[in-house]
């Protein structure tokens, strides 16, 4: 059984958790069985003790990839949307798992775009100093040097979220991964 996990990464509003839940769409119509570790979610639960700092944004990273690992065992696909700027930590959650069962993501977005899209006003509090320690913004983002998938905007237009599920699915199946069992 191959399992897998897909982390997809990039800046708040990017794009992560729309993508994330149509590749479950996707992968539940071809009959595949997934679940979306979403990073908002989490840090209302399980992750609710932690806050912005280093040390915390890489125990968020360590404790979703423990959780991702559960269920990757138990036949999951497991699909984690979360803003993990540091390499090292992704590194880590990749050795955790068996060889070629973790599938990273880059949601290579421009900066401007997804400022364009907070609602909540978090990348206007940021520029004006109110939230400090805000990635991209006064928080390095240490671009993926070895991710599977890079989702980038064509042509200045981001695709929509079925074309960019697609795009994820098609490299799946082309790596063995929705093969029927």
């Amino acid at each position: 059984m191959h399992l897998l996990n897909a982390f997809f990464n990039s800046f708040l509003e990017s794009g992560k958790s729309t993508l994330a839940c149509s590749l479950s769409r996707e992968l539940h119509s071809k009959g595949k069985l997934s679940y979306i570790l979403d990073g908002d979610n989490l840090r209302h639960g399980l992750n609710k003790d932690l806050g912005f700092k280093a040390e915390d944004r890489a125990e968020n990273i360590r404790r979703v990839g423990e959780v991702a690992k559960l269920f990757s065992d138990a036949g999951l696909i497991c699909i984690a949307s979360l803003i993990s700027p540091y390499r090292k930590d992704r590194d880590a959650c990749r050795a955790m798992l068996p060889d070629a069962s973790f599938i990273e993501v880059f949601m290579n977005m421009p900066l401007e775009l997804c400022e364009s899209r907070d609602a909540k006003g978090l990348y206007k509090l940021a520029r004006a100093g109110k939230i400090k320690g805000f990635t991209g913004i006064d928080d390095p983002y240490e671009r993926p040097l070895n991710c599977e998938i890079e989702i980038e905007q064509k042509d200045g237009v981001c695709p929509k979220p079925a074309a960019l599920a697609g795009q994820v699915v098609s490299y799946l199946e082309e790596k063995g991964f929705l093969q029927v069992e």
